[in-house]
């Protein structure tokens, strides 16, 4: 028996014995997570489970999340502060989720990583019985996060770079997709959203699957093509998508190996952002449990895991090198989502507000060092899921013909665009009815126009679909107010949201979620600015695609759409860093020839000088939709002025036939 098994099987027989023991305040809670390990272990040790094995698991192990269940769950902080007190109750909270990572690791049948979390609870419970709870329930989380950090992020690191043929390949490769039972294999919570949607998508041909799959894989090969990185010396893609959508992905890999790329894939979880993932049993839980890292976070651990990331990229620089970037499926279509903010959930001080921004900052400056961003490319793409409602099927094939719609038509389309607006030494963006927006974005000085461009022509390679143009703003001289009326973003939904802009940054923000001022401050800085104190608009774009539009308000699933969709139904502004952020310095043109060259401003510059105040890690985009739009106009340094787009409709000569899908909408 080796050291890992039998510490298994000790941590096992001490756990199954606890019911017997259990007695005083703790007792509900202990019973709670030995019931959690009993099922856990039923699926570690079950070899072959059969679909209603399968379905009795996933149930059990995911019920306390589910629906009111939550409400009395442990792993509710407001729930657990309320039992235990503030401190020890936001302690055990955390503890369960932890534990909860258990369950993947029996589905992947990682007995080490299930170990950990059995000891780290019986510990736990041996703490539960100490007089000083409170300062030894602290040390023990401090400790368990810093013995296995790097251990942890060796893991992220290595499956973000390597290829492995079992896990999830395995799942994508050689799943019979008749039995839809194959989904449970992830070990993720799987609702009827995940079934419906595997179902669908296996009942198509595969000449449909695959043409689906070449929109995709096609626009990921025709990103490196524009930036000019030669792909041939890639050797891995990191591919992420939603559970369910396993017949079009089996596809895509094999057009990406024919590419000479193996698939990676990692999993998205609280503190893993972007993976594969399925529906969420409680997205409530997920946010008052964003900031658990709040419960140990120190400067000592930032430091430390700085080193580590340094350490463990040094180590995979080969497979860093030939890492060729992520080819991501999104999904839209899910139940909104506003969150409730929670007193008893973890929260930063100010002075781990700051750490968390130096740790980002300084971790994406560590791994584009080794992974360069003008060194790989992305492609991004969206679909619908059952959960949006009857008409699933005909938003399907809505959003497959948005995603498929002529580049060629588009690009002339956009380019009357950018020759206007090149010729502009500013442009002013105006709402109308009740959104207030007065914006003036000013515009780098084309010193040879005749070869140089502000505004990227955006056809459908790596941003699908087609329809936009976009332009890196100068800071100085930008400046009025942006306002929408409604939008989510990030699955967050924000009602009134306003900025006010001075010279390119953020100086107020607003919005009317909440009853006080301060909630709706903290709430946008959290989840918009994260948590700084400002940001710059790192880019100007009009989206031209009314197409998607119309889609939108004819099914009347307009809030539901991604921004990857959202961005291309009007004009949007986003704030953080720019399109080009770590690549300012790739040559990159036009269609037409032209260079462009607004891809930096007055924060991104400072590259050269001090690299820790020119980036930020984040780029949230807002979107002003059709209906409250007012006007677009370019200004030239001449005084001459020239309508784009006026009362929400294009007027510019070349592209009023963006409005003639408008119609259906009258």
């Amino acid at each position: 028996m080796n050291i890992i098994q039998e510490r298994y099987e000790l941590a096992k027989t001490r756990i199954l014995e606890l019911p017997k023991e259990i007695e005083g305040e703790y007792g509900k809670y202990i019973l709670q997570i030995t019931e959690l390990f009993q099922t856990i272990f039923d699926v570690y040790q079950t070899e072959n489970p059969d679909k209603k094995q399968y379905e009795t698991w996933n149930q059990v192990l995911y019920q306390d999340l589910a629906g009111k269940h939550y409400q009395t769950s442990f792993a509710n902080p407001a729930y657990a502060v309320s039992c235990f007190g503030e401190k020890i109750g936001q302690y055990l909270a955390w503890l369960l989720a932890a534990v909860r990572d258990a369950i993947v690791a029996a589905y992947e049948k990682d007995q080490y990583e299930i170990v950990l979390r059995m000891e780290l609870f019986l510990q736990a419970v041996a703490i539960l019985q100490e007089e000083e709870t409170e300062k030894f329930l602290k040390e023990m989380i401090y400790y368990y996060i810093h013995d296995y950090d790097e251990e942890r992020m060796e893991k992220n690191i290595r499956r973000m770079l390597s290829f492995d043929a079992d896990g999830i390949y395995d799942i994508v490769m050689h799943s019979d997709f008749s039995d839809t039972s194959y989904l449970y294999r992830y070990g993720e919570y799987i609702t009827e959203n995940e079934i419906q949607m595997a179902a669908f998508l296996s009942s198509l041909s595969e000449d449909t699957l695959s043409a689906m799959a070449h929109t995709y894989t096609e626009g990921y090969r025709k990103g490196f093509e524009v930036a000019g990185i030669d792909l041939n010396q890639k050797k891995t893609v990191q591919i992420r998508y939603h559970i369910g959508f396993e017949p079009m992905v089996r596809q895509a890999v094999k057009q990406f190996e024919e590419m000479g790329l193996k698939p990676v894939f990692t999993r998205k979880t609280n503190t893993q952002a972007v993976g594969v993932f399925s529906s969420s049993p409680n997205k409530q839980y997920q946010y008052d449990h964003r900031f658990d890292d709040a419960l140990y976070l120190n400067h000592a651990l930032v430091q430390e895991r700085l080193k580590m990331a340094e350490k463990i990229f040094e180590n995979f620089s080969e497979e860093a090198a030939a890492y060729a970037g992520p080819a991501v499926i999104e999904i839209f279509g899910e139940k909104l989502f506003t969150p409730e903010t929670k007193k008893e959930s973890p929260a930063y001080s100010e002075e781990q507000e700051k750490l968390s921004v130096e740790y980002r900052r300084e971790y994406s400056l560590i791994q584009n060092r080794f992974i360069p961003q003008d060194s790989y490319s992305f492609t991004i793409i969206a679909y619908p899921v059952p959960e949006i409602g009857e008409r699933f099927a005909d938003i399907f094939k809505a959003t497959v013909e948005v995603n498929t719609l002529d580049m060629d038509v588009y690009r002339k389309i956009q380019q009357a665009l950018i020759d206007a607006l090149d010729q502009g030494d500013y442009v002013r963006v105006t709402g109308r009815g009740d959104n207030h927006t007065d914006l003036r974005i000013q515009l780098h000085e084309l010193t040879d126009p005749a070869h140089q461009t502000n505004f990227e022509n955006c056809l459908a390679d790596v941003n699908i679909p087609v329809g936009e143009v976009f332009t890196s703003p100068l800071l100085t001289g930008t400046e009025g107010t942006l306002h929408v009326t409604g939008v989510y973003l990030n699955g967050l939904r924000y009602e009134n949201l306003e900025f006010v802009i001075s010279d390119g940054m953020v100086t107020e923000y607003s919005c009317s979620n909440y009853a006080t001022e301060q909630e709706n401050k903290k709430y946008i800085k959290e989840n918009i600015l994260h948590n700084r104190e400002t940001l710059p608009m790192g880019e100007f774009a009009i989206g031209t695609n009314t197409t998607a539009y119309v889609m939108g308000r004819k099914f009347g699933i307009e809030a539901q759409l991604p921004i990857l969709i959202a961005e291309k139904t009007g004009p949007h502004f986003a704030f953080g860093d720019t399109c080009y952020s770590m690549s300012e310095d790739v040559v990159l043109h036009n269609p037409d020839g032209k260079e462009i060259i607004a891809k930096e401003n007055e924060c991104s510059a400072l590259r050269h000088t001090d690299i820790s105040k020119a980036y930020f890690n984040c780029h949230t985009d807002i979107t002003i939709p059709y209906d409250e739009l007012g006007d677009i106009q370019v200004f030239t340094k001449e005084g001459k002025s020239i309508t784009l787009i006026e009362e929400g409709r294009f007027v510019l000569p070349g592209t009023e036939t963006l409005n003639d899908v408008l119609q259906e909408l009258s």
